[in-house]
């Protein structure tokens, strides 16, 4: 059947055909009431409907500003809607009553791009080949999701510095109460995501409000630690009214501002932060605000919250490559790769910034076999910066947790710009969903990829979903990961296990240089 009955009411989905199976899509169901007249306010649980609402297309997704590296990538963009983006996707192999595992997916984007609508990220495929119920969801992006505006808008406004981490909580709460009528277990939910949509998994992982509404999750090129103080949070504020041009007294104008100027204030904002970090601005992002947040993620799970919680997590080899090559922003501000490693130097070891690259360049020289280039120094830096290191102090504060905990690399380079890109930020992501053909993945997998190894991850995301271990029968046995042994599965063709891998330049890290 087709039509299901959610809490709020029916949904009538559509019969999607994939290459194994069929499966059942019920597409931009609201899990929050329209957002109209509430900017910067926490959501409202969805509205009861009359009749059978149509769940058989993508709805809309949160306004942003179009992102040209996906717009030259191919990735359709959908329609932005301020009141309705509240919405996700459901896929299923039936709406019966057999309780299958359940993946919810984060979307990323830097929190100011992407949605739930994107090609290499639908859920069809993976829910046909493995049986398993798959949701992705939307959320508020931006100022819209991460604006601290209690200083001035008073107590009305103390949720507006993350409205978006309580989207994802209701729309977690929505599948704990609906998922069922899927086919799906809402005591195996698995929520994941990637770049920004695993630094909310991590936020999520961290949050007292969270608790309970997941049984695993998994981080790809994440981190918990994508949360700022208040203070900080608070300058961006007055960034973007200045961008906006108006002064802090006029700071009510926001809740009635055009979205065009929002989104033109918010991107000036944005290109602002560029100008002035290296590698991953990122202005608008969670605010440790002692309520909803009540400390930074990374130290609340080395406390004990979430310890319950399966947890799998990893990186790409190559992660920044996608920054220096791609991006335009980061591909060169003109300044070398050497400089632009030395200015990050100047900022993690500012006691001997020379030493600290010396050092550096030494241990990647040892672990390539070979005299790394600038560009290989600068890469690997600034992708231990962003993503490795911040991943390795998770998988350490996760010492003594009573859930199992496992670790990944990613080592499969990708084909294009003459091999350039390597293992680059978000290439697995069309892998895990066993999307490799769509026209947004060939962007970055090139047209022969190694459909053995999307079978082979997408198995293993799905065994850990199942039972909380990834396992796939290509794969060597995976061991859950622990100091000292580090045990870590290098994905690539073949696949293989390695202890501590890139163990040199991990403890060129953990000795004390702070990223």
């Amino acid at each position: 059947m087709t039509v299901v009955a959610t809490a709020a009411g029916l949904v009538r989905g559509t019969t999607t055909v994939t290459r194994r199976a069929d499966v059942e899509s019920y597409l931009g169901i609201p899990f929050a009431a329209p957002t109209t007249g509430r900017r910067f306010l926490a959501p409202q649980p969805v509205e009861p409907w009359e009749g059978t609402r149509d769940a058989r297309r993508l709805a809309a997704a949160a306004p942003q500003n179009a992102d040209p590296v996906l717009v030259d990538g191919g990735f359709w963009q959908p329609p932005t809607d301020e009141a309705t983006c509240l919405n996700l996707n459901v896929w299923t192999p039936r709406a019966d009553d057999l309780e299958r595992p359940v993946l919810v997916w984060i979307h990323g984007g830097a929190y100011v791009t992407g949605s739930n609508a994107t090609g290499y990220n639908n859920g069809a495929e993976l829910a046909a080949s493995l049986d398993v119920v798959v949701v992705s969801i939307n959320y508020r992006l931006g100022a819209l999701g991460f604006l601290h505006l209690e200083p001035l808008l008073g107590p009305d406004y103390a949720d507006a510095a993350n409205t978006a981490v309580l989207d994802w909580v209701l729309a977690l709460q929505w599948v704990q109460e609906n998922i069922r009528a899927f086919g799906g277990d809402p005591g195996r939910v698995t929520v994941f995501g990637e770049s920004a949509g695993a630094a909310a998994v991590g936020t999520l992982l961290g949050m007292p409000a969270a608790q309970g509404l997941f049984a695993r999750a998994i981080l790809q090129s994440g981190t918990a630690e994508r949360a700022r103080a208040a203070e900080d949070s608070s300058a961006v504020v007055h960034e973007l009214l200045e961008a906006a041009g108006l002064r802090e007294s006029e700071a009510e104008r926001l809740l009635d501002l055009p979205i065009s100027e929002l989104l033109a204030a918010q991107a000036r904002v944005g290109e602002a932060h560029a100008a002035r970090v290296i590698g991953l601005p990122l202005p608008f992002q969670p605010t440790i605000d002692g309520r909803i947040l009540p400390r930074l993620p990374l130290e609340a799970i080395a406390a004990g919250c979430s310890a319950d919680v399966d947890l799998l997590a990893g990186t790409n080899l190559n992660e920044a490559a996608f920054f220096t090559m791609v991006r335009p922003k980061t591909r060169g501000d003109g300044r070398s790769p050497l400089e632009r490693l030395e200015a990050l130097l100047a900022e993690d070891a500012p006691d001997d910034p020379a030493t600290a690259l010396i050092d550096y360049r030494e241990r990647l020289d040892a672990l390539l076999g070979s005299p790394a280039t600038d560009e290989q120094v600068f890469e690997s830096y600034l992708s231990d910066r962003l993503y490795r290191q911040p991943t390795n102090r998770l998988l350490a504060a996760r010492e003594g947790a009573r859930g199992g905990t496992y670790a990944y690399l990613f080592t499969w380079p990708s084909p294009l710009m003459g091999g350039a890109l390597g293992s680059c930020h978000a290439l697995e992501v069309p892998f895990v969903f066993r999307q490799l053909d769509r026209i947004e993945s060939a962007s970055l997998v090139g047209d022969r990829p190694p459909v053995e190894l999307s079978e082979w991850i997408s198995g293993a995301w799905v065994e850990f979903a199942r039972r909380g271990a990834p396992r796939a029968p290509a794969l060597p046995d995976w061991p859950a990961y622990a100091e000292p042994a580090r045990a870590t599965m290098i994905l690539d063709t073949p696949p293989r296990l390695v202890l501590d891998p890139r163990g040199s330049l991990r403890e060129f890290w953990s000795a004390g240089v702070p990223a």
